[in-house]
Order: C-alpha cells, then sequence, then structure tokens
C-alpha cells in the first residue's frame, strides 16, 4: 500500500506538534516508519488520507465495541449538539447515564463523570486516599492508568521499596507514595503491604491487563487480592477503563464475580467522545465535594455530547442480549484462525485472550505479567505489524497493547485477517 499523503501530513505535524502525534503510541516509534492519517471511519474499517482501506483492530483503543460511526451514536451526537455543545451546568441526560450504569455495574450506587480515563483513575486514588486517610498506593507494574504522576513510576531497588519516577516532571516526593507489584503475584503483594503496614490506601489494578498485550489475571488472583484489602483496610480500585461495559453488562466486576471498592470507566461509557467516570457505593462516593472533603471538579464534565454518545451506546448493549455471546465467539474463532496459520508456518508464539479482547505476543513461554511479555520478539512484532498493514489489517502499533474486537467485524473480515497472517507468517 501507498502511504504519501500520511507521510507528507506527518512531516506538517512534527512542525507544530510534539513528534507530530498528540499521544506518543500513535508516533509507531515501537514498530517504526511513518503513521497513519485516518481520513474517516465506518464499521469495521479505517480509510486513511491515501485511500486505503483497513481492517481495524484498535477501535479507538477499545471504544468502538458496535463499529465505527455506528448511527444510533452519530444520531445521538447530533441531535445534542444541535441544542449546544457545552453549558457548564447540570443536564437531565446526565442522570439518565448515570442510572442506567448504576443498574448496569454491580456493586455501584453513585457516579462522577469526568473527562478522560486519566482523569477518572487520578480522581479514583485521591478518593481512595481521603476515605481511608492513608497515602500510599500499590498499582502493578505493566499496568498503565493514565498519565497522572501517581502512576508514573517504576520499580525500585526491592520488592518493598519505594518506587522511583520513570518520566522526569514527577517529583521523588510522589513517587514515595506508590509501590510496584508484579501482575498476577499474590505473595508480592502481600510482601509489600507487611512492609507498608496501616499506610496503604488502595489497590489500583486493571483486573484484565490491556497495556502489556492482553493479559488475563491467574484463577484466583483477584478474588484473594480482595480478602486481603478486607483483611487491611485497603480499598480495592478496579479501572475498567477497557474492561468495563466490553468484558460484560457489568464488566469485570461480573464477569469474575469480584466486587471491587472503586471502579473507573472510560473508552465504551462515552460512546467514542472523550469521557471517563469513577464509582463506588455511597459510602465512599459521599466524601466527593460537594458533599464531602474530597475534591473533584471539571468544566466539561458531563459534556452533553459525551452523554449523548455513551447513552446511545450503554443502552444499545444493556438491550442486546447477545452482543458479548457474538463477541467472544468472533474472538476465539480469530484466536483459533491466527494460532493455525502460525503453527503451520512454524511461527513460535502464544496467544492470550478474553472476552473481546486478545493479543499475540512472540514467545513459546505463558505471559502472565510485564516480565513475560518483554520477552516476546520485538522485531518479529515489528514485521507483523507491517506486514499486516501491507495486506490491509490495522493493529495496535506496539506489541504492548491488547487488540480489540468489534461487533461490526463480519466472519469473511476475519477470514480475511487469518490470511493476511498467513501471508505475513512466511516471511517472519
Amino acid at each position: 500500500m501507498i502511504y504519501k499523503r500520511s507521510s507528507a501530513l506527518f512531516t506538517e505535524a512534527e512542525k507544530v506538534i510534539p513528534g507530530g502525534v498528540n499521544s506518543p503510541v500513535r508516533a509507531f516509534k515501537g514498530v517504526g516508519g511513518t503513521p497513519i492519517f485516518v481520513k474517516e471511519a465506518k464499521g469495521a474499517y479505517l480509510y486513511d488520507e491515501d485511500g486505503n482501506r483497513l481492517i481495524d483492530y484498535i477501535n479507538s483503543w477499545g471504544p468502538m465495541i458496535l463499529g465505527h460511526a455506528h448511527k444510533p451514536v452519530v444520531d445521538a451526537v447530533v441531535e445534542k449538539a444541535q441544542k449546544g455543545t457545552s453549558f457548564g451546568m447540570p443536564t437531565e441526560i446526565e442522570t439518565k447515564i448515570a442510572e442506567l450504569a448504576v443498574s448496569m455495574v454491580p456493586n455501584i450506587d453513585k457516579i462522577r463523570f469526568v473527562n478522560s480515563g486519566t482523569e477518572a483513575c487520578m480522581s479514583a486514588v485521591r478518593l481512595a486516599r481521603g476515605f481511608t486517610r492513608k497515602d500510599k498506593i500499590i498499582k502493578f507494574a505493566g499496568c498503565y492508568h493514565g498519565h497522572s504522576d501517581s502512576f508514573l513510576i517504576q520499580a525500585g531497588s526491592g520488592a518493598s521499596t519505594f518506587g522511583t519516577p520513570n518520566s522526569p516532571g514527577v517529583t521523588q516526593g510522589t513517587a514515595k507514595d506508590t509501590l510496584l507489584a508484579n501482575y498476577n503475584d499474590i505473595e508480592n503483594v502481600k510482601a509489600l503491604i507487611e512492609a507498608n503496614k496501616g499506610e496503604i490506601a488502595c489497590i489500583i489494578i486493571e483486573p484484565v491487563a490491556g497495556n502489556m498485550g492482553c493479559i488475563p489475571p491467574k484463577e484466583d488472583f483477584l478474588q484473594t487480592l480482595r480478602a486481603i484489602c478486607d483483611a487491611n483496610d485497603i480499598l480495592l480500585i478496579f479501572d475498567e477503563v477497557m474492561t468495563g461495559f466490553r468484558l460484560s453488562k457489568g464488566g469485570a466486576q461480573e464477569l469474575f464475580n469480584i466486587k471491587a471498592d472503586i471502579v473507573c470507566f472510560g473508552k465504551v461509557i462515552g460512546g467514542g467522545l472523550p469521557v471517563g467516570a469513577f464509582a463506588a457505593r455511597n459510602e465512599i462516593m459521599n466524601h466527593l465535594a460537594p458533599l464531602g472533603p474530597v475534591y473533584q471538579a471539571g468544566t466539561l464534565s458531563g459534556n452533553p455530547l459525551a452523554m449523548a454518545a455513551g447513552l446511545a451506546m450503554i443502552s444499545e448493549l444493556n438491550n442486546d442480549t447477545e452482543i458479548f455471546n457474538r463477541l467472544e465467539a468472533k474472538t476465539k474463532y480469530l484466536h483459533e484462525g491466527i494460532s493455525k496459520v502460525l503453527n503451520e508456518n512454524g511461527v513460535v508464539h502464544t496467544i492470550n485472550r478474553v472476552g473481546s479482547m486478545i493479543s499475540v505476543h512472540f514467545d513459546e513461554g505463558t505471559v502472565v505479567d510485564f516480565t513475560t511479555a518483554a520477552k516476546g520478539n520485538n522485531d518479529t512484532f515489528k514485521k507483523f505489524f507491517h506486514g499486516l498493514l501491507n495486506e490491509g489489517v490495522y493493529i495496535a502499533p506496539s506489541a504492548f497493547e491488547t487488540w480489540f474486537i468489534t461487533d461490526a467485524l463480519s466472519y469473511d473480515d476475519l477470514d480475511f485477517t487469518i490470511e493476511a497472517i498467513n501471508k505475513v507468517a512466511k516471511n517472519l
């Protein structure tokens, strides 16, 4: 495929936007080459500025669960935009989507809408600290909760030491309150809690990791984490920005039958528009201003366009009794097809899948955390990515991102993708 127009647009963008992109992974630094500039999208397909059609497996990093430009969502946004795009005042639609979300998701009584997943996770941690009156948090290596300072932390010198900043601009003072654990390693979590008794406000986790590829929790890992939190007066925060309203109506809480204390949302809940949310039971949420002392605010929070898109999206998910079965069936079909052609071509690989999230790792070992995810052959992934791109299939331009399946994908699209992988595998 030819990407002449995209290349020219990237050159222009680099002059006025840092790195030519407004989010780093878009720059193709992990795979090399020039980013693709999208002109429009419909259903399961992207159409770039050079006129190429690509089958899309990132779907705006998750929210396009029903496909791009889904008519009920578009219609809802257009209708709402004609009545005004922002007021900075309460609107009825905020209550409507809040009522629907609370009815769909287990263990939440109230929800607060914000403008991004980053803001949701940042606010959830502040709420947890205010509620528990404790300062430290535990997060997991490889889990991404946005670019708030508390989350941009790398491992310290030992299992029970403080983390250190992994980005300039994050202070040591902030980093000292973030402890880093290994995903799927419950003994590591216990050691951190033992070394910091009575000081940990919350544990925040992606219940299914999506930022080191798709990594499911080991059996009983989340259940044991819940029990440990209960025993130590620690709040459990599920970052369901990716998994919420995607793995089931009630997200990962419903799928794994685990009750989190605070749940963060994004992606699907905004129908593709910039939005996030965090939710909990009354006891916790009533600590938020204006009811309580924990301050959180946002001029554009509850924006009517985002609320309209989100309400249309999750209403359809709530009413379609077969949507999650269809998504899982399509993902399973793709999984089996990819595995078959990679095995036939002698390509060493591991595939992880949960619901409509899936990733291919070019390593023969099981992938259960960031360390094992990092063992994958990145040179093979680069060839895999660019090979698929040339065949008209777009996956995330990073070996450390999950793919997202949309209901708009047909089985013909899946077969096309499997055959494209078959062609690419011959040269890996």
